[in-house]
Formats: structure tokens, C-alpha cells, sequence
């Protein structure tokens, strides 16, 4: 008996709508119609495509899980995927409460005996387990490995310290050697000497070392070769990552069976497929998870007018949502959380935009957008707009900011962006625009950091940074910047900005042609720092400026358009290259600012003597301000120093629970 092909079938009827659903409970062998839903989202992909006309796919609420990405294509275009209702495209698997029984692993510490529940995952058809990876700063980005969740929140893979990390006693290296900074570290190949050390284990396989290990601004995983408990030395395996051993630097075991010993940790056997646990609380009742895809939730790639709308895409081992190419695909009021590494990338395209959503608990970053052309300042229009973003970079630690912008003409506005360790917001390129976003509690792991970040690059201007309230940043060792204009980046506006509790708050390293107009310090150590590390004679700030900075400049065609016309300040630059010598800090401009309790400018040696205009500027009490909002006080108004919008400051829009 010859059957029709499905597609077939149902073609005239598809034809005639502009709006399928899909519900968990469908069929697809039905119409897609409203008492007729799909069952899968690739199925309601297929037939959208058959419409001419613009097509509003209804997914209904339920929970979706991939087995693999769902692919959206420039057939796809004038497409808007909208959830009804709570609705979850996850990546994991459910570990139902009936999964568990009680551990009797004799490798168990004896207060972790009776408190420890085991699943075996393969009996719920989980054939692969997502395993450990090098990654962190200089690593390229991999998913990660198969993690446990526990009603919505990350649990804590079995590690020692519990909570704080370890210090390393001494690099392993007979012979450690002096860096560019004059700090003495170990060769990585030598390892390090432990102080304190954890209980006996009974072996090493697949156990993990993470670190700080010579800068408080780059952490990395590495997989343990050896632990010689007699003389305390770790040796990690080959290829090791950068940078070196050094003395006081901050690290921590994990993946340790023997080291499920707290309330919230986890263990992953991937041979034996079984997940060990401590509950937190009772196991009946709990919503337990486990991520298994490594590819993105949803993948697009050269469509046009696309809109996901309303969705939670969660419990990922890498990136929720991809998207290159095209033009206009947005992604908005969705809860993208539970993810091993970004929330939202976006390349390339134009007038992408990821609006109103709620991002937490990533492994890596939350919103990164790339795009437009540099070598033309071609803007690409893409947006990070009034979304929530907390609890981020919760394995690669640094350089993994709520929002990254690359490339030229890309906005990050009214957001909420804080609890993470290291930036809330790095960029690299031109005229991107950074206003009325509310930026706290980051930098909470790291050193040497800026809230706000960029560097080395004559080129990258026309950057404005306006209207945020950044405060009570964290910072360790050299501490935290709120916005760190770092090693010459230089041509940035920073006007009526906030900041607040802020250890150092605008921080010029050697930059020119920066304008900070009309801003509010209060208790900031200082408000404003300015150096001269241009001019330093030292190898590692010269070669900066003479080999990096001057290959990054003459790659631009900075004496030729686009760059001499949009950045006249550049050909300044001309006669310190041709005389070989360093470059000052010149044309820099700080005016109309209020500086309350805390210390106002910090101009360095050399720096002295550059020409810097300052003016305007009071410096006092709190009588310079006034609440609510942060609005100038009698003096300041007289002076003509305007008022901030606070009021604009921050989301505009909630996210729909």
C-alpha cells in the first residue's frame, strides 16, 4: 500500500495558518492547529517553513528536553517562537527521588556514611557522561562537564577546602624564575608544594586542581598527574596552561570522591555511571537535575526577523542559545540559566538583540555580542537591553563578564548586572554605547579587575560609558577598578556616571584623550587614577606601547579614513612613533565631577606633567549631593554640574515569572 509523506499530507493545511503549536502531550502527524499541537519543536520548525507568510509558533507550557540543538536556518526566517506558560527547553535529566539509595562506597569519609545517596544514571539512559576539561584564562571555551542541580541551583562538585581555597607553600621548581613584573614563580611543568593537605584519597585519577596561580586575574583547571603526600607536591598534567607557580597564590582540589563530605556536593563516577550525592534537604519532593547535551539549546544561523520569546533554556552543559549571521533575531523575557558556558553569543549579523531576560548561574559568561567591521567602523546594532544578570562565570572565573561587546556599534543598556567574580562588562572595538545599567557585587574573586574593562589598543574609541551606577565592588590583592581604562586604552567618555564604594573608581592607565564630565564618587580610594605607564622604560611597558600597540595602530590605517576623521586625536601619535619614544598621557579631560568622603585624583609620576585639564570639580561633603537620586546639592547646581537620570538607572521591564 502506497502512504503519502506526512509533509505531504498536511502541506495544504499548513499553508493556510500563521500560527502552529506545539505542546508536550501533541502529535506530529497532526495540523499544528490549537487543539491539534506538535509534540516537537523541529516538527513545528518544518511546517512554519511551508508558510509564505509570518508565522508565530505557540509552544506550549511543559518541559522539552534536546538531545540535540534545535537548528534555525534563513528558512526560517519571520519566525516569532513564543512559550505559553512555563515552558523549558533543557538539556539535562531529571534524577527522580526513586533513582537514589543509600551509598556504601568504602572510599566515604564515616561522617558522609548514611548521608549519601547514589543513581545510577545509565538505568535512566544516560549512555555518556560529560567529563572534566582544562579551560579557564588562555584555555579555549569547551562544554563542561555533566553537573548535578538541585532545584534550579548549581551543586558544589566534591572538593577540599569546602568553602575557601588552599595556598601554595612554594613552587616545586628547583630553580623558579623572575617574570616581566619581577615576581619569582615555578616552572608549570615542576608543579607546587601544598601546605596544609586534605585526608588520604586513593588515587588521583580524574581528580582536578583549580587556581590563581600567579595572578589574581587568571584561574585555570588543570588535571592532577601526581600528589606526593611525603613532600606535599602536586604535579598537574601536560598541556599545562600559562603563566606560572607562585608562593601565596590561592588553589583547590575537586572532582575527590573522598571529599563528598558537606550537605550540597556532588560526585560524578563516569565509569560506573552513577551520580553520588548529599542532599541538602529531603531527596522526595526536590526537583533534581543533570546536564548531558554538549551543544547549544538553539542554534542559529543566517535568519532574519526571528524572535524567542518567554522561554527558560536551562540545564546545558555549553552555550543556551548560538546565533551568527542575519539580521534581527531576538531573544526576549526568557530565564537562561544552569548553563555550562554562555548564555547568549551572538556573531556577526546586524540588529541582533537579547531583551529582558533573566541569565544566571552560567559556567562562563552571560551576553556576548560580536559584530560589525572594524577596519570600515561599520556598526552592527546589536543589543544587550534591560536584562538580569547574576550569579555568572561560576567555573571559568575570569575574562567571562555578564556582557561582552566585540566589534563596532553594539549598546548595553538598563541592566542589573551583579554576583560574579571577575567583569560585569569587557569589550573590545568602537563606538559601543554603555548607559543606565546598574553594576554591583562583581569582581568578588579577582585582583587587578575592572568592573568595566578594556585595554591596549590606540584605536578603540568612541566608546561612552554614561548614566550607570556602579558600587560596592569586591576586589583581593590589587583590588577593583569601577571602570578600568587599562594599559592606553584611550578615548572613552565617562559621563554622569555613580560610584559608589568603589576601591578605585576610574582608573586611566596611561590613556589619552578620555573625557570623565559630570560624574558622582562617594567613598571611592580614588575617584580618579592617572598614570603614565606610556613613558615607562621598563621592557614589558615598552614593548606595549612599541610592538603591541604599534602593530594594533598601523593595522587600523589610523593616518587614512575612517580612523583620522571619526578620531582626530590619533595623528598625535605620529611623532612619538617616529622618534621611538614613549607616549604620555595626553588630552585628557576631567571636569564637572563631585567627589564626597574617600580621596579624589591619583596622578602618578610622569603623569604630573602631562597635560591633563582639570576643572570644576568639587570635592566635600554630602552636602554636594542630594537624595533621593543622587541629585546635585545647592553648590553643585550653582556650578553647573547637571543632574544624573538615576531614576532611569537599571531594568525598565520584569521579566514575566
Amino acid at each position: 500500500m502506497f502512504v503519502r509523506p506526512l509533509a505531504l499530507l498536511c502541506a495544504p493545511v499548513l499553508l493556510a495558518q500563521t500560527t502552529l503549536h506545539v505542546a508536550p502531550r501533541g502529535d506530529d502527524a497532526a495540523n499544528g492547529g490549537a487543539g491539534a499541537p506538535f509534540r516537537t519543536l523541529e516538527r513545528a520548525r518544518d511546517a512554519a517553513r511551508q508558510s509564505a507568510r509570518p508565522v508565530t509558533i505557540v509552544v506550549q507550557a511543559g518541559v522539552y528536553n534536546r538531545q540535540r540543538a534545535l537548528e534555525l536556518g534563513p528558512a526560517d526566517s519571520n519566525v516569532e517562537w513564543r512559550a505559553e506558560g512555563a515552558v523549558s527547553v533543557s538539556g539535562g535529566v531529571v534524577l527522580p527521588a526513586g533513582c537514589f539509595t543509600a551509598a556504601s562506597n568504602a572510599r566515604l569519609k564515616p561522617e558522609a556514611r548514611g548521608k549519601v545517596v547514589v543513581c545510577d544514571v545509565g538505568k535512566l539512559g544516560v549512555a555518556r557522561l560529560g567529563a572534566l576539561t582544562p579551560r579557564g584564562f588562555g584555555r579555549p571555551r569547551t562544554p563542561a562537564h555533566s553537573e548535578v542541580f538541585w532545584n534550579g541551583k548549581r551543586m558544589t562538585l566534591a572538593r577540599w577546602p569546602n568553602d575557601r581555597f588552599a595556598r601554595i607553600a612554594a613552587p616545586a621548581d628547583p630553580a623558579p624564575v623572575d617574570d616581566d613584573h619581577g615576581r619569582r614563580h615555578g616552572r608549570l611543568e615542576y608543579g607546587f608544594r601544598t601546605g596544609e593537605q586534605p585526608g588520604a584519597w586513593a588515587s588521583v585519577e580524574d581528580v582536578w586542581v583549580h587556581g590563581y596561580w600567579s595572578w589574581d586575574w587568571a584561574n585555570s583547571y588543570e588535571a592532577v598527574e601526581s600528589f606526593d603526600r611525603a613532600t606535599g607536591v602536586v604535579r598537574t598534567r601536560a598541556p599545562h596552561g600559562q603563566y606560572g607557580f607562585r608562593t601565596g597564590q590561592r588553589f583547590f582540589f575537586l572532582n575527590v570522591l573522598e571529599e563528598l563530605d558537606s550537605p550540597g556536593e556532588y560526585y560524578v563516577d563516569r565509569k560506573a555511571g552513577q551520580v553520588y550525592v548529599w542532599p541538602p534537604a529531603e531527596v522526595r519532593g526536590a526537583s533534581i537535575s543533570m546536564s548531558v547535551l554538549d551543544e547549544p539549546l538553539v542554534k542559529v544561523a543566517g535568519a532574519r526577523n526571528l524572535t524567542l520569546a518567554g522561554f527558560s533554556f536551562e540545564t546545558a552543559r555549553g552555550n543556551a542559545i548560538e546565533i551568527a549571521g542575519g539580521s534581527n533575531v531576538r531573544v526576549e523575557n526568557c530565564l537562561i540559566r544552569n548553563t555550562g558556558n554562555v548564555a547568549v553569543t551572538v556573531e556577526g549579523g546586524d540588529h541582533h538583540a537579547v531583551s529582558g531576560c533573566e541569565v544566571a548561574q552560567t559556567g562562563d559568561g552571560g551576553i556576548f555580542l560580536s559584530g560589525g567591521d572594524r577596519r570600515t567602523l561599520t556598526a552592527a546594532g546589536h543589543e544587550a537591553t534591560d536584562n538580569h544578570i547574576h550569579h555568572i562565570a561560576e567555573w571559568t572565573r575570569t575574562y567571562q563578564p555578564g556582557i561582552r561587546l566585540e566589534g563596532v556599534g553594539l549598546r548595553a543598556a538598563h541592566n542589573l548586572i551583579h554576583d560574579g567574580p571577575h567583569n560585569a562588562i569587557l569589550m573590545t572595538g568602537n563606538d559601543h554605547m554603555i548607559e543606565f545599567n546598574e553594576i554591583h557585587r562583581v569582581c568578588l574573586e579577582t585582583g587587578d579587575v575592572g568592573a568595566f574593562y578594556l585595554g591596549r589598543d590606540w584605536t578603540e574609541r568612541g566608546v561612552v560609558v554614561r548614566h550607570n551606577y556602579f558600587h560596592d565592588t569586591g576586589g583581593v590583592g590589587m583590588g577593583s577598578m569601577g571602570i578600568y581604562l587599562d594599559d592606553c586604552a584611550s578615548g572613552v567618555t565617562v559621563v554622569g556616571n555613580i560610584f559608589e564604594r568603589v576601591p578605585r573608581a576610574v582608573f586611566i592607565g596611561g590613556g589619552r584623550d578620555h573625557l570623565v564630565d559630570g560624574n558622582i564618587f562617594i567613598d571611592c580610594d580614588p575617584a580618579i587614577h592617572v598614570d603614565a605607564r606610556g613613558l615607562d622604560t621598563r621592557t614589558v611597558w615598552r614593548d606595549m606601547v612599541q610592538k603591541t600597540m604599534r602593530e594594533r595602530l598601523f593595522a587600523m590605517n589610523y593616518l587614512e579614513a575612517p580612523y583620522a576623521r571619526r578620531y582626530p586625536g590619533l595623528i598625535n601619535l605620529k611623532p612619538y612613533y617616529d622618534s621611538g619614544e614613549g607616549i604620555p598621557p595626553e588630552g585628557n579631560i576631567v571636569v564637572n565631577n563631585i567627589c564626597v568622603r574617600g580621596r579624589w585624583m591619583d596622578i602618578r609620576k610622569n603623569a604630573e606633567t602631562t597635560s591633563i585639564e582639570i576643572g570644576n570639580n568639587l570635592v566635600g561633603g554630602e552636602e554636594l549631593y542630594a537624595m533621593p537620586g543622587y541629585r546635585p546639592g545647592a553648590e553643585a547646581r550653582r556650578a553647573g554640574i547637571k543632574a544624573i537620570p538615576f531614576e532611569r538607572i537599571g531594568p525598565r521591564v520584569r521579566r514575566r515569572q
